[in-house]
């Protein structure tokens, strides 16, 4: 068998799994996965004996682990295929990546820091109109498009996908964690690039089913997005929670100083 070697995200492993469920790949590609986001080390001879390399591109910031240079250490030999690292944030439109707290929302943040009460927070961010303060359309455009600048490191394309659908299905439980149906044409698609007959995949499970990030039924509104509105219960780490209980917590966790917002919801 030949060595492939997977540098990826949180995607890479459901990936392979989906990959893996076409015998001819498996039967030819003894796989590794090394997660790009903590830096793992890929060992010295591992990328230099390997058969395929499929990677998430990473530009020079990465340094030793930037894409460039992992393909320097790939031999001539090798297949190699850059592929997709799907972020979307038109269902969370003030998402931000400020860290120190997990799935942080810009505006409910803002909130929080004049120093409102919690009563107040919630009045005013489940209340007030998002559309009226924020462009919402134009935060979607904006996703869209440096989605497709990352699309375009990759033969894989997958942003029609997302234009197309995430409007009657749900395509993604976080900004970062796309559902079977993206990660099935995602598969699908690589397995065409490396010569492969991909085979059925609609029986593969949800990837990350332990947190369906809840959507502010506005937004839901403002995009007519026809699976959730005000009353969706959504799976958080084990609880069922509508936006409004889900918000709830946010506040509190914020307010009593909590770091670690995953715990505190497991903890329903």
């Amino acid at each position: 068998m030949e060595h492939a070697v997977i540098h990826a995200n949180c995607q890479g492993e459901p990936l392979l799994e989906r990959l893996l469920a076409c015998p001819e790949f498996a039967a030819r590609y003894q796989c590794e996965v090394f997660v790009n986001y903590v830096r793992q080390p890929i060992p010295e001879g591992t990328l230099e004996q390997c058969g395929l390399f499929l990677y998430q591109h990473l530009g020079s910031k990465w340094e030793g682990l930037a894409s460039d240079r992992l393909l320097e250490r790939v031999p001539d030999s090798a297949r190699t295929l850059c592929i997709p690292n799907m972020f979307f944030t038109g269902y969370w439109p003030l998402w931000s990546g400020e860290p120190g707290f997990n799935y942080r929302d810009s505006h409910l943040d803002a909130l929080i820091d004049a120093g409102l009460s919690a009563e107040e927070v919630l009045t005013l961010f489940l209340r007030g109109s998002l559309s009226s303060r924020f462009d919402l359309g134009r935060l979607l455009r904006e996703t869209l498009d440096r989605e497709r600048e990352r699309e375009a490191h990759t033969p894989v394309k997958y942003v029609d996908v997302i234009e197309r659908d995430f409007r009657s299905e749900r395509l993604f439980n976080t900004v970062n964690h796309p559902g079977s149906k993206l990660l099935n044409h995602a598969a699908t698609e690589i397995l065409k690039q490396l010569g492969f007959e991909p085979p059925d995949m609609s029986g593969m499970s949800d990837p990350f089913p332990e947190f369906e990030q809840p959507i502010h039924p506005q937004v839901a509104a403002f995009h007519k997005l026809s699976f959730v509105d005000a009353s969706t219960e959504y799976n958080v780490y084990g609880c069922r929670k509508t936006f409004v209980q889900y918000a709830a917590r946010y506040v509190e966790a914020r307010l009593a100083g909590v770091t670690d917002f995953i715990e505190y919801l497991a903890s329903c």
